[in-house]
């Protein structure tokens, strides 16, 4: 998975002048110039009791190349988010396709709702392996053979799995992405549980490292506050 930071304007200090504009009026930019860090007990005070709003002010922009199957869930988080994604309609894909590796757990146990996923064997995961690949061949030379015979690009792509890579521009803001981080990784501190596809908390866990050196002190709110968004 790849995750970039492609452009941002999104810092602490978004958070502090935007809620104290309900108090300070046009003095609230004054908190531009000074340090958020006398000001993170605000901070955790807007998490802690929900008032959202002041998360909204800032902006991150990610390059995302991912797997089909990972952009579908993706695009399900809509409020706050803008998206962009290659097409193949308009140009012709390339032949890059998802694998698991050995650290990928394979095999699920349980009920839908009360289920776990454990290491498969050696076995299994030679199975994996060799069945995807061999598929990804052939559905991609079929692709190409329709290409070739001049079928137009949206016709034949038909023929190409999820596991196909794509790449993607996603916009979004802090409260945004701490509402998919609450949903899309499964962590120590939250509040509430969440058991997320491992390939999208893959992207998810890359995003948060990216935002958590943007706004440190909104990020330590979040964790102290159970990973809710507010």
């Amino acid at each position: 998975m790849t995750v970039e930071l492609v452009k941002h304007s999104a810092a602490d200090t978004d958070v502090l002048w935007a809620a104290r504009v309900s108090t300070a009026g046009e003095q609230s930019l004054d908190e531009l110039d000074k340090d958020p860090e006398r000001s993170k007990g605000l901070i955790n005070y807007l998490m802690r009791d929900r008032h959202g709003s002041p998360f909204e002010h800032n902006s991150m922009t990610f390059f995302v190349s991912a797997p089909l199957f990972v952009f579908r869930e993706f695009h399900r988080h809509r409020v706050g988010w803008s998206y962009n994604e290659e097409s193949g309609r308009y140009r012709e894909l390339e032949p890059v396709f998802y694998v698991p590796d050995a650290e990928r757990k394979l095999v699920q146990r349980g009920r839908p709702g009360k289920y776990e996923f454990v290491q498969g064997t050696p076995e299994q995961l030679e199975l994996v392996e060799r069945t995807m690949s061999d598929a990804y061949e052939r559905s991609y030379a079929a692709y190409q053979e329709m290409l070739e015979a001049g079928v137009a690009r949206e016709v034949a792509r038909a023929t190409l799995p999820v596991g196909l890579y794509s790449s993607m521009y996603a916009t979004c803001n802090a409260r945004s992405l701490m509402h998919f981080l609450g949903l899309r990784t499964r962590h120590e501190l939250a509040k509430v549980p969440s058991f997320p596809q491992r390939e999208i908390e893959m992207v998810a866990e890359l995003m948060e490292a990216e935002w958590a050196r943007l706004m440190p002190l909104t990020h330590a709110a979040f964790n102290a506050n159970g990973r809710v968004a507010p």
